[in-house]
């Protein structure tokens, strides 16, 4: 058994279910059971064991995932990384429960709104801050398509680490770029600047017209995973992600 436990009302309510008085009512309507027994009392604490979610059913639907939840998401085009901003945002695209959870779910890092592609979220505050750290230097790839054929130095200007942005002071790290079409490139960046690609391609006078991140550490944006879409991080795929410690 784990040792941690919690109060059921508690746990649902963290969860995203309702409210406390909500889930405690719930729980005596019978909506809640655990190993297919109906739990009562909604102050019977809870073993949050690895197996949970299979055993305890909320009104016959598997638990949602627990605290330390990691998901990647399909960002589409047109939606913000924000809780604050107006307008359609990526917390809109999980279910409604969810963005009820205690701890929030939070978005590691940012895509703008015009960009797409793999985005990482999580309620695991010290897991978010260990990938977006600087010192970690997670890797991140775009693909990023061009108004204008590319002139042909930009890999090599790119990789020099000598390429410094308007408006700033330090030249960015290296940046590898593989061409894919004379229009067309990838490139991968360990930092985090403001617009950093977009503003790495109009330094050599070009235009970002599509910006897609395909890959974060090791693990690439699924095949099968459509714009809009999200899937739960299981130990080996966030393995991918993180550097070794």
């Amino acid at each position: 058994m784990s040792k941690e436990t919690l109060r059921l009302d508690r746990l649902l309510s963290n969860l995203g279910y309702g409210s406390r008085r909500e889930v405690q009512q719930m729980v005596r309507n019978g909506w809640v059971t655990l190993d297919g027994n109906d739990l009562t009392d909604p102050n019977q604490r809870i073993d949050l064991a690895p197996d949970l979610r299979e055993r305890l059913l909320v009104d016959d639907e598997p638990l949602d995932p627990l605290p330390g939840l990691t998901l990647m998401l399909h960002k589409p085009l047109g939606v913000t990384c924000s809780h604050k901003e107006t307008g359609p945002l990526v917390y809109g695209l999980l279910p409604e429960r969810w963005r009820q959870r205690e701890p929030t779910i939070s978005t590691i890092g940012r895509l703008d709104k015009e960009s797409s592609g793999l985005l990482l979220m999580t309620d695991d505050g010290m897991l978010l801050h260990r990938i977006i750290s600087p010192k970690s230097a997670i890797p991140k790839r775009y693909r990023v398509t061009l108004a204008r054929p590319l002139r042909g130095d930009e890999a090599a200007l790119f990789a020099s680490g000598e390429l410094m942005l308007d408006g700033e002071d330090t030249p960015l790290l290296p940046v590898p770029m593989e061409t894919l079409s004379p229009q067309s490139a990838t490139v991968t960046l360990v930092e985090g600047r403001y617009h950093q690609v977009r503003r790495m391609f109009a330094a050599v006078g070009n235009h970002v017209e599509a910006l897609h991140r395909d890959r974060i550490g090791a693990l690439d944006l699924p095949a099968d995973l459509p714009p809009g879409e999200h899937r739960v991080l299981g130990d080996a795929e966030l393995a991918l992600v993180l550097p070794p410690r």
